[in-house]
């Protein structure tokens, strides 16, 4: 597929359109402490259809609710993240709250991925191979789970040795389990900036979802689009692969309103959307 033609569609629609772009990081990650209703009545004033559900550090409580609120008003909940930590989570073994998010998924009609991320502390004391091993056994006993609750599963690229890419395509190459896929964040790239050609190469056969972030090697972490030096070029290349959506955007900053910080993105979706239509140096 052409450049052109995977930046933009016959109509000439920009790649990036509000509606069906998903905010993610916006529940634990807003200082206004939004209630379900009023998360919902943002993201329809704001022209979204779908964003992601991460708990944060509260409780699961109202879970259910914002799942069916969300329904209510034609809005897609397409994700929800679960985080293991080998404090808590070990295989045959959950923790209560990750145990409690499973069986909340069990009773609701809507079926999100579930984005999963490992604690580093996991693979502290593990060569490659053992690493590997046990991420195979966890992996496979969290797909019983998602099975059992009517879930897809995606390997999230956080920190440590589990954010690295080129480790998650192993597992799933060993895996082999077809459904099972990555979403890839930027928020987690900066380290790898110079490797994401060939990253991209080894993550598109698995790839379901990118969220999107400015990206610079010094960081910040959390930097909105646009106002990085790399992301351009990032989205260039997973085009340049097939990849063209889905995406998403941050949140992410937990003493901003989460409103404020999904506009700045917006603004970078509308810089990026330019860009795009016009026609790739030689």
């Amino acid at each position: 597929m052409g450049f052109v033609c995977t930046c933009t569609h016959k109509e000439n629609k920009a790649l990036f359109s509000i509606d069906e772009v998903s905010p993610w990081c916006i529940i634990g990650f807003d200082s206004l402490n939004r209630t379900p209703e009023q998360r919902i009545d943002m993201l329809k004033q704001m022209g979204f259809t779908k964003y992601g559900f991460e708990k944060g550090k509260g409780d699961l409580s109202f879970m259910k609710d914002e799942f069916k609120l969300a329904k209510e008003n034609n809005i897609e909940i397409i994700s929800i993240f679960l985080r293991l930590n080998t404090k808590r989570d070990s295989i045959g073994k959950l923790s209560p709250m990750n145990q409690e998010l499973l069986s909340n998924l069990a009773e609701i009609d809507n079926k999100p991925t579930i984005w999963l991320s490992f604690s580093n502390n996991f693979f502290e004391d593990l060569n490659q191979e053992q690493s590997i091993e046990l991420s195979i056994k966890m992996i496979d006993f969290i797909k019983s789970k998602a099975d059992e609750v009517g879930c897809k599963l995606a390997l999230y690229n956080h920190r440590g040795w589990f954010g690295n890419p080129f480790n998650q395509v192993e597992i799933l190459e060993k895996l082999n389990h077809d459904s099972i896929s990555i979403v890839y964040n930027f928020h987690h790239a900066h380290e790898y900036i110079d490797e994401f050609p060939a990253i991209v190469k080894k993550i598109k056969p698995y790839l379901s979802h990118v969220n999107l972030n400015g990206v610079k090697k010094e960081g910040p972490e959390i930097l909105p689009i646009g106002q990085g030096d790399s992301e351009f070029e990032m989205i260039n290349q997973l085009l340049q692969q097939g990849y063209n959506g889905p995406w998403g955007i941050l949140g992410h900053l937990k003493n901003e309103d989460v409103q404020i910080v999904l506009n700045r993105n917006i603004d970078g979706l509308n810089l990026m959307n330019s860009k795009l239509k016009e026609p790739k140096a030689k």
